[in-house]
């Protein structure tokens, strides 16, 4: 046999043995079982999200081929609630995949268990604002305070503005609101403090009209309710309205000018839509009623030239003097 033979049969013999060893048998055995678990668990954490994905596209596809003009509340919890259990069945998924590895590495519970005890205590002091968001997300989910679209006012805990936008995600940890100048908010559920929903249901187009104090009130309302009516007869319009607007009076009395309030049902998010289309109605019947607005009706002061004053001064009829 020649040297090359002999060393083939020697890494041959070495490879034999080391699989036949402690290290190589617990490779093949316990090994195997823990790669191919981790494995088994990546497969099915990417198989959930892939399904609540397409649950969610399918719920938005199946909106936008209707002709509802906004999400229906059924909708937007269904959203939600494809979200949270995605979230809640691969943390599940993860826990489950950590108790199978340590049966299969034959870690023995009973000594885990002073260990687990001064970890959970230190998870209780540490992790205590995680617990508070994971029940408060829970509760926000449980009661539909908002769900998937819905357009939101959020006060949270230590800002003095409230965070405003459209809810893109709901968690049971966090909730995402996207502004109207396409900002992201990540909020923790936990923080939390207050809820305005301003899409649940319905929703109130609120239009406040100033008028002089000199206007003939009965006039204005007369174009107003003129107003109310050119408002259902717009297609348009009255596709996002729930009923007809209502001219709800006087509501407040300044130094030069009487405010009135026009009120309107609308579909859940359209009230700001509405409210501007409102509003581009009535100043036009006002401007055709002849109705100043406050502005164009207060008196103005102007300076006169010294030309003027001169010929003011030495015109008899004026009360001035020739000198």
């Amino acid at each position: 046999m020649t040297t090359n033979t002999y060393l083939a049969i020697g890494w041959a013999s070495t490879w034999h043995d080391f699989w036949r060893g402690d290290i190589g048998e617990w490779i093949i055995t316990r090994g195997l079982r823990i790669v191919m678990l981790i494995l088994a668990a990546i497969l099915a954490a990417r198989f959930v999200q892939w399904t609540a994905r397409r649950i969610t596209r399918r719920i938005d596809a199946d909106f936008r081929e209707s002709d509802a003009l906004v999400r229906s509340e059924t909708t937007k919890h269904r959203q939600a609630v494809a979200s949270v259990i995605s979230w809640v069945t691969i943390a599940l998924l993860c826990v489950v995949v950590i108790v199978e590895i340590t049966d299969i590495v034959d870690i023995p519970v009973g000594s885990l268990v002073a260990p687990a005890a001064v970890l959970g205590a230190a998870l209780g002091f540490g992790a205590q604002r995680v617990v508070q968001d994971l029940l408060s997300g829970f509760f926000i989910i449980t009661e539909k305070q908002y769900g998937f679209g819905d357009l939101v006012a959020l006060t949270v805990a230590g800002i003095a503005l409230p965070a405003e936008g459209t809810v893109e995600d709901v968690t049971l940890r966090v909730t995402k609101l996207r502004s109207s100048e396409g900002e992201v908010f990540t909020i923790p559920n936990g923080q939390i403090v207050k809820t305005v929903n301003q899409s649940k249901d319905w929703a109130r187009a609120v239009v406040d009209i100033p008028v002089p104090t000199t206007s003939d009130l009965n006039k204005v309302n007369e174009v107003l309710h003129h107003v109310c009516d050119e408002a259902m007869e717009n297609k348009q319009m009255a596709a996002l309205m729930l009923d007809k607007p209502q001219l709800m009076g006087v509501e407040s009395i300044e130094l030069d000018t009487v405010n009135l309030r026009m009120v309107a049902r609308t579909l859940p998010g359209k009230q700001f839509e509405v409210g501007r289309q409102l509003r581009v109605l009535v100043v036009a019947a006002l401007r055709r009623a002849g109705i100043a607005s406050p502005a164009e009706s207060s008196p103005t002061v102007g300076a006169l030239s010294p030309t003027a004053t001169s010929a003011i001064a030495e015109d008899p009829q004026n009360g001035g003097h020739d000198k």
